[in-house]
């Protein structure tokens, strides 16, 4: 066999080694039968692929063990749904390199259906309360990141100090996070008619956990810097760093477009700070505040 032939088999060979160990991983931690089964099926179907490819290199290959530790730490963290359709990708790329393959081995055509049929199971597989209560992080997430860019970039030129803004900011974000909270238990109440397993309470509880855990990451920089631009400049900062983050979680957890909603939500955020920074010269200015 032509060795770049025979490197990419080996190459083929371990990444399904390494996807059955993640697959029977992944099916070992989840108590859900339906969802356990089908993850079972594919770590069978991928390790019987891997016999595929061993036939043809008449090598044994060590599964990557660093992955399969990554992707079951993900999914312990991040909830199943964010590390399958993270693993979806990556049966995408195998897939692209079977078809390359295909024109030296005709089996390979087997291969592929099974790949393609892995993704189909994995779009439909999963119904996880983090998933499920997105919408609600979400919200919290997007009201505390607009309201409170806005609001301490105001704060910042118009009081200028430090610690005066981070209390201001703390005590205006603890108000705020509770009443979305209360909108967020009211609003998914008007909709428990409509979807009975979701809870108004956790819905809330979501909301308001995740406004407040943001407010608290964006007046972390006021406590820390004595420099009010220094401490404006990483508020702005980490706000563009959570939106990347979760942004990049629910758009890969759900299967949507990231660079357009992470655009759209930094725009939105970083507008509202440049109009509450004119806001807060202007106020300044008007009434001469001096702190």
């Amino acid at each position: 066999m032509d060795k770049k032939i025979l490197d990419a088999v080996l190459k083929a060979q371990r990444n399904e080694i390494t996807e059955y160990h993640i697959y029977a991983g992944l099916a070992k931690q989840i108590t859900d039968t339906h969802n356990r089964e089908i993850l079972e099926k594919i770590a069978k179907d991928e390790k019987e692929h891997c016999q595929f490819w061993k036939t043809l290199s008449g090598r044994d290959i060590e599964p990557d063990r660093i992955m399969v530790f990554w992707y079951i730490f993900l999914s312990k963290i991040f909830g199943l749904s964010f590390a399958l359709k993270l693993m979806e990708k990556g049966e995408i790329l195998s897939a692209d390199a079977y078809q390359q393959l295909k024109n030296h081995f005709p089996q390979t055509s087997a291969l592929v259906i099974d790949e393609q049929k892995h993704e189909k199971e994995l779009l439909s597989i999963l119904k996880e309360e983090r998933v499920e209560y997105a919408g609600s992080v979400v919200l919290g997430l997007n009201d505390a990141l607009v309201e409170l860019t806005g609001a301490l970039t105001g704060l910042t030129f118009a009081l200028q100090n430090g610690k005066i803004i981070a209390v201001t900011g703390l005590i205006t974000g603890i108000a705020a996070s509770m009443s979305m909270a209360a909108s967020g238990y009211l609003s998914s109440k008007e909709e428990a008619d409509q979807n009975e397993e979701k809870s108004p309470l956790k819905s809330a509880f979501y909301t308001g956990v995740a406004y407040l855990v943001t407010v608290f990451l964006l007046i972390v920089p006021y406590f820390v810097f004595s420099n009010l631009y220094v401490a404006l400049a990483s508020m702005l900062s980490m706000s563009i760093l959570i939106i990347f983050g979760y942004t990049f979680y629910i758009t890969t957890a759900k299967g949507l477009k990231f660079w357009r909603r992470f655009i759209e939500m930094a725009a939105i955020s970083l507008s509202v700070a440049f109009i509450s920074f004119g806001v807060g010269t202007i106020l300044k200015k008007l009434i001469g505040i001096e702190i």
